[in-house]
């Protein structure tokens, strides 16, 4: 059984249109049908003074199930020379599963399905929204919809992938 999963890629640190993009190849040969987003120029949000990020949403169809799935991104990142030691701080890849079908998981510190922030996040709407124009976030709660109340949020598109 396939489903289709959503996941938001970002970074801020060294060549982030060159990782992001080549993160979002990666990404795509974990599953098939794949949609990759425009790159996206966003503010970063949070205490700490940093560089602007990169972003792009990548959709794709795949048979691993979500603790797999999330797994496989952590692999990713570390490919990428990823380092988890500021939070909200300056990143060379994160990558965060969004979506996985219409599934809810709730494993706090581990895997929360949808993913809980994204809603107010226009960084990670846009680019959702440009590959998924009808994507529900929640029962009845489509994401360009929740994307009209977070235009105040700074994000530009830099180029198609």
């Amino acid at each position: 059984m396939t489903v289709r999963a959503y996941v938001a890629l970002g970074s801020n640190w060294g060549d982030s249109i060159s990782i992001v993009s080549q993160a979002a190849d990666v990404i795509a040969s974990l599953g098939s049908q794949v949609r990759i987003s425009s790159l996206y120029r966003s503010a970063p949000a949070g205490p700490i003074a940093q560089p602007w990020y990169v972003n792009a949403v990548v959709g794709v169809d795949t048979m691993w199930p979500p603790e797999t799935l999330l797994q496989r991104l952590w692999t990713v990142e570390r490919r990428f020379g990823r380092w988890r030691h500021v939070h909200w701080g300056p990143r060379l890849l994160d990558c965060d599963l969004l979506l996985y079908g219409d599934w809810v998981v709730d494993q706090p510190g581990h895997l929360v399905i949808p993913h809980p922030r994204m809603s107010a996040r226009r960084f990670v709407l846009e680019p959702l929204v440009e590959i998924a124009p009808e994507i529900q976030l929640r029962e009845g709660i489509r994401a360009r919809d929740l994307l009209s109340q977070v235009q105040d949020q700074e994000v530009e598109r830099l180029c198609r992938h």
